[in-house]
């Protein structure tokens, strides 16, 4: 009986040294405002997350006719100077790097001058990072992104990873920059994956990538190296105008397969 007590206790034990702890949304941006690494291991993130600063931002802005008429931008960005760290984070509400205000006519975005992780994380909410720019490494490795989620036209000038992922709604990396190598491998679209006018400019893998519905590579533009090795796409591929290295997709298809 005492033998069966201790492994209870010690069971005990271990599945609370692995539960995820809470952190509030707003202590995090507190301390992303100040320019602080923000660096979070096993944790429930409560609330949103909203890297624009859409709300302190808004009432300081002139009216969108009055500032437009004079050639002014309708786009506020917020630079995130401090390093941005998440693994095996949950997040249960929005992460939002861009934001379209419908109301004022402004569009709110986020860029990233540090290394930025969402590591084994899942996105339970929106995950939208339409416009950013990571200026360092951008890593979103085994993560699940359970809901809305965009990368369009987000630029990549450093190393990125989305090696491990699983996009449950439709993921668009519609125009978005490459500028290093990146690795879709072994990753799950769910719904339709949307890279048209992507641009990979060092290479790119979908390694056993598995496409569960259409793939969208119209007009992409690769350079170096394309491995689509056991890559399965269960609909249709739109590939017209596709580059690889200067070749179309489907000459590049016949090269490999000589």
């Amino acid at each position: 009986m005492k033998k069966i007590i201790t492994t209870l206790a010690f069971c005990i034990l271990v599945a609370t040294s692995f539960a995820q702890k809470s952190v509030n949304a707003s202590d995090l941006l507190r301390d992303i405002k100040a320019g602080k690494d923000v660096v979070i291991n096993n944790a429930v993130i409560d609330g949103i997350l909203d890297l624009t600063y859409m709300d302190e931002a808004l009432p300081k802005l002139p009216k969108r006719k009055k500032w437009w008429n004079n050639g002014g931008s309708n786009t506020v960005e917020k630079q995130i100077t401090g390093k941005v760290v998440f693994t095996n984070c949950t997040f249960n509400d929005d992460v939002l790097a861009y934001i379209p205000d419908e109301s004022s006519g402004y569009t709110f975005v986020a860029n990233f001058e540090d290394e930025v992780a969402f590591k084994d994380c899942t996105f339970e909410r929106k995950a939208m990072f339409k416009y950013s720019h990571f200026e360092r490494d951008a890593d979103f490795s085994g993560t699940k992104f359970q809901d809305d989620n965009t990368f369009k036209y987000a630029k990549f000038e450093k190393n990125s990873s989305f090696k491990n992922t699983f996009f449950d709604e439709p993921a668009t990396f519609k125009y978005a920059e490459f500028s290093h190598f990146v690795s879709f491998a072994s990753s799950i679209f769910k719904d339709t994956a949307i890279f048209k006018y992507t641009e990979f400019k060092d290479g790119v893998s979908f390694n056993n990538t598995k496409f569960e519905e259409d793939l969208n590579i119209k007009y992409t533009k690769v350079r170096g190296e394309f491995d689509i090795t056991n890559m399965e796409v269960a609909y249709d591929i739109d590939s017209k105008y596709t580059e690889i290295n200067g070749k179309s997709f489907s000459n590049y298809l016949l090269k490999s397969r000589k």
